[in-house]
Formats: C-alpha cells, sequence, structure tokens
C-alpha cells in the first residue's frame, strides 16, 4: 500500500496582478509513492515541485483533489489533527533552517521537546542521532562552527528525532560542493536503508536523482509530465522536458551544432549504438566491428549505470568498406538500436 497517494491535487493561489485569475501552482497531479522508496521530484524553477512537497506534509492546504499519507486523507483534517500526522513525517531544507543562537545538540532535540520527551530519553536520542550523522564531537558547536555539510547532517539528524516514517528534502543539497553533496546523498541512502525511512527529495538536479531515487516523477508547469522507475525514465526518457533533464548527465545522439565538430574532427560514417540493460555488450559491437575488418573510435557519449543497470549511447567514427559496414550494423541492428547519423537511418 502506497505511503503517499496524491489524488487530482491541485494548488491555485490569488493573483493580484491578474484581474481575479488565479495562478496554478500545482495542477492535477496524481502519483503514489510507495513505503521505502526514495521517489524523486524534479523540475525547472516553477514547476511547482516545493509546493508539491508543502501539500505532502499540508503545510498549505490543497485546492483540490485528495492526498493521502500513511492511511489518513489529510485534506480533510483540521490543524489540531493535522500536527499527529506531521509528527510522523521529517523535513529538511537547502538552507538548513537551523537555529543559530542554539548548540547543534539543542537543534537535535527541539523537536523532542515540544514533543514531550523526558530529559534522560531526549539526552539518549540526541547522543544516538549524532553519532549516526557523524557529528558526535560537535553536539557543544553552534552552526556558525560548521561546514555546509556539517550543518545539513544536524538538519538530517534533527528531522529524524521523532522517528518519522518519511523525510521530505527540499532541495536538500543545491547549496553544497559536489563532494559535500556526494557525502550527503550517501547519509541519505543510510536513512533509507537501515531505518527504513521513506524519502521524498525535491530537486532540479538530474544526477542527484540518478544517484540515490528509486523512483521519479518529472514536473512542468504544475504537472506531473513523467514519472516511474528511474532506469525507466533515463533510459527511454518520453517527454520532452524529461529528455532534457536526461541530457544533462546522460550524452545521447549529438546535436546539429556538436555534430558539425565531429565531423571536422573525424573521418568515417557517424554511428550510435543505443545500449539498455541486458542488450549486447559494448565490448561485442567492438569485437563485431573488429572481426570484420573495420577501423572505428569512439567520439561522443558514455554509458551509465542506475543500481547495477547499465544503459547510454556511444557514437563510433566507422571506417572501411561500405558494404561490410552495411552488413555489420545489420548485423549488430538484429541486437540493438543503432542509428546512422549521416543519414538519419535507424536499423
Amino acid at each position: 500500500m502506497p505511503i503517499v497517494t496524491l489524488s487530482n491535487v491541485s494548488k491555485t493561489y490569488p493573483s493580484p496582478n491578474s484581474g481575479g485569475q488565479e495562478m496554478v501552482a500545482v495542477d492535477d497531479v496524481t502519483l503514489e509513492i510507495e513505503k521505502g522508496d526514495v521517489f524523486g521530484i524534479i523540475g525547472y524553477s516553477g514547476a511547482g515541485k516545493s509546493t508539491l512537497v508543502r501539500l505532502i506534509n499540508a503545510l498549505e492546504p490543497a485546492t483540490g483533489g485528495t492526498i493521502t499519507v500513511d492511511g489518513v486523507d489529510i485534506t480533510a483534517l483540521r490543524e489540531r489533527e493535522l500536527r499527529k500526522v506531521r509528527g510522523g513525517i521529517g523535513m529538511i531544507f537547502q538552507q538548513f533552517n537551523l537555529f543559530s543562537a542554539q548548540s547543534v545538540r539543542a537543534n537535535v532535540a527541539y523537536p523532542l521537546k515540544l514533543a514531550g520527551w523526558a530529559k534522560t530519553d531526549i539526552d539518549a536520542r540526541v547522543a544516538e542521532l549524532l553519532d549516526f550523522v557523524g557529528l558526535s564531537d560537535k553536539a557543544k558547536s553552534y552552526p556558525e562552527q560548521l561546514s555546509g555539510g556539517q550543518k545539513q547532517r544536524v538538519g538530517i539528524a534533527r528531522a529524524l528525532a521523532t522517528g518519522p516514517s518519511i523525510l521530505l528534502a527540499d532541495e536538500a543539497t543545491s547549496a553544497l560542493d559536489p563532494q559535500t553533496t556526494h557525502e550527503v546523498l550517501d547519509l541519505l541512502k543510510r536513512v533509507n536503508e537501515e531505518h527504513g525511512v521513506t524519502i521524498v527529495i525535491i530537486t532540479h538536479e538530474m544526477d542527484v536523482i540518478q544517484t540515490i531515487a528509486t523512483k521519479v516523477a518529472v514536473m512542468e508547469a504544475g504537472r506531473v509530465i513523467e514519472q516511474g522507475d528511474v532506469y525507466e525514465v533515463f533510459s527511454a526518457p518520453q517527454n520532452h522536458a524529461s529528455q532534457r533533464f536526461v541530457g544533462t548527465v546522460v550524452k545521447g545522439v549529438p546535436s546539429p551544432s556538436e555534430l558539425a565538430v565531429l565531423r571536422e574532427r573525424h573521418t568515417g560514417r557517424l554511428v550510435t549504438f543505443s545500449f539498455r540493460d541486458g542488450d549486447s555488450s559494448q565490448a561485442q559491437v567492438f569485437v563485431d566491428l573488429a572481426t570484420a575488418g573495420l577501423d572505428f573510435e569512439l567520439v561522443y557519449g558514455g554509458i551509465n549505470d542506475i543500481r547495477g543497470r547499465a544503459f547510454g549511447h556511444l557514437t563510433l567514427a566507422i571506417r572501411g568498406e561500405n558494404a561490410t559496414v552495411d552488413r555489420v550494423l545489420a548485423e549488430i541492428g538484429a541486437r540493438i538500436e543503432v542509428t546512422e547519423i549521416a543519414g538519419e537511418e535507424t536499423r
């Protein structure tokens, strides 16, 4: 059973400069998030993804549709009832949102104090969480004494304090450098795998989705335009916006401008071979070309890996007798997708 279900959810705001018309932030969104998922929601600025995450923890009321969290329809609840639901949802933010005048320990303890925990229980829980995020030695430090990555680790510890079943991460790595981003994503993986927490991660960075997510929804203009298994969306995106996102981390067929540069630098027939998990391997393609006596070089593309499943596109410049090239491409094309760029022909 999904832990979060959104059915035809919309969110509109009054637009003061539009003659009474409303601004649509989320438009008829339907999706399900299974327990234990790391569910990525990706979109460019203004796509509606941050509004969507605020609807999940009821920081914003939905204008239309229903939202069910852990079996409870939160769109039907009053504020007092929503507080209990929010107790099962943790949240981390792009700018950390720590209390600058309080120590690391006090920041992590804050939600426990609000929940009425006893002091001895708070002390034990805070110590446990700081050990988990690798900051036991920073308990007495203040946020201004921490690096960005350390601040986000404190944010994660605080979000986990009351033992939530869901963790919402809104652009949680956008303010971090690549190495620190990698470390924080590794920590979030541990949160998911060791504590069984379902994670919903909002981002505009496709490599974050590639690194951590199991499922993904792509948003544009308030709508979910594509969703599914991360591998499927990455290896065969169906929507133009999805293709643009995937193109930031996966090189496919060269664009016209890239193709012009390749033609200046390389002779021969330019051919793109597209691979998916279970297809003929790139090594076998190279063997087939070499066995036929063809000269070739890799000029564009690469192979990607998502949770042990490979996919990608390799463009080769192939030189040799045309008849031989045609024959070998036909043989390889029986196993995988082969696109000869010169003639826009796919075998």
